[in-house]
């Protein structure tokens, strides 16, 4: 590339970091149902604040990044790559529209839809399918279709990117950014010593008795009993299941609700993503609403949203590229500052107050790819009448 070319495209970048100032929470708070992730509108004047996040003027103060390796460090984006992203548009369409400006000669053809539904979608097209690149919101949907031999081993330049724990052993797919399960809580019902640090402790607690919330539909629910099951076994999580029904736990869209009726007095604590109580909190910074974690268990699980390259790709390097490029020092930003998830590139730090990956005590042994038998989850579910 001509070095004009080059400080062309640095300010490209500029204006990239410049244009995530317009991204509002409005646009990014929520998931609803399922495992897609769509647009949830906040209340009422709790929005100001957090339109600006992206800006660098977070109202968790401004940061500088220091780790990671830049896009213009990158190998060059050239040709046409289909996008299957069961990311939704209103979180990552800012991110993949400035791939497109930045390289001359790329275009992207994103199709959005729910991880779910895309996976069949795959499954169903076969070899014939024009999808490139499978981008999703959470291991389990990445899982299945490694599981079904649809995928292809990334480069190492794009593997090393990470650590080894967030990216499938066999090099089939890449975590792109992270997701810590965590109990928002009421910090004028509870103190933090409050909230048992054992998630199977739950349903024996009687402070939470018609006082705490879930959202069974959503995807990282069921992957976080998915986990359950994994390490405790099925009897123990059916038992959990209904014990968590005796409590009298009340039932949400998504988990973004779940977090709102604990920041409103609603319920006193929830299950939800670490992200969605950041996401008020940058609206409403005075909300009687804080974060515990459970340790070593199922309601510890460290998750990821990722991608891969499936294996009826005519442009497999382009493919890789692209998924490098997720994981560029600019991406890996844009992911802590628009989605309030972990940056998975050391020297990218989350936003908002949140411990380190470090500081976090997910459960050990637990491979993220025993997460894809989500059906298996659902018909447990259903079993005991939470679905």
């Amino acid at each position: 590339m001509h070095e004009r070319d080059r400080e062309l495209r640095g300010h490209s970048r500029r204006r990239f970091i410049a244009t995530t100032a317009a991204l509002g929470v409005g646009a990014l708070a929520g998931c609803t149902g399922g495992d897609e992730e769509t647009e949830t509108t906040t209340e009422a004047g709790t929005n100001e604040s957090v339109g600006q996040i992206g800006s660098g003027r977070s109202p968790f103060g401004d940061r500088e990044i220091t780790g990671g390796v830049s896009v213009t460090e990158m190998p060059d984006l050239s040709g046409e790559l289909t996008l299957y992203s069961g990311r939704g548009q209103a979180l990552v369409g800012e991110l993949i529209s400035f791939f497109e400006e930045y390289y001359d000669e790329f275009t992207i053809r994103p199709r959005y839809n729910s991880a779910a539904e895309l996976v069949n979608q795959i499954q169903t097209e076969g070899q014939n399918s024009p999808a490139d690149v499978f981008f999703s919101v959470n291991a389990g949907s990445l899982g299945a279709l490694k599981d079904a031999g649809r995928t292809q081993e990334l480069p190492s330049e794009v593997l090393d990117l990470v650590r080894d724990e967030f990216h499938d052993p066999d090099g089939q797919w890449t975590g792109t950014s992270g997701r810590a399960r965590t109990v928002p809580f009421n910090t004028d019902q509870f103190d933090e010593s409050g909230i048992p640090d054992d998630i199977m402790a739950f349903p024996d607690t009687e402070a939470f008795r018609d006082n705490i919330g879930w959202a069974p539909t959503y995807s990282s629910f069921q992957a976080f009993i998915t986990a359950m099951r994994v390490l405790e076994g099925e009897d123990a999580t059916r038992e959990w299941l209904r014990g968590m029904q005796d409590l009298g736990v009340t039932e949400y869209n998504d988990e973004f609700l779940v977090s709102q009726a604990v920041a409103d007095g609603e319920i006193g604590a929830g299950f939800a993503n670490h992200y969605y109580i950041q996401r008020i909190l940058a609206g409403r910074p005075n909300a009687p609403l804080s974060t515990a974690f459970t340790a070593g268990d199922a309601g510890s699980i460290f998750n990821v949203a990722g991608a891969l390259v499936l294996d009826s790709t005519d442009d497999a390097e382009l493919a890789s590229n692209f998924v490098r490029h997720l994981l560029s020092a600019e991406a890996q930003d844009y992911f802590a500052r628009t989605t309030y998830e972990y940056p998975l590139v050391s020297g990218v730090d989350p936003i908002g107050e949140l411990p380190s990956i470090d500081e976090l005590s997910p459960p050990e042994g637990l491979d993220l790819t025993q997460l894809s038998d989500l059906e298996g989850t659902v018909e447990l579910l259903r079993e005991v009448g939470v679905l």
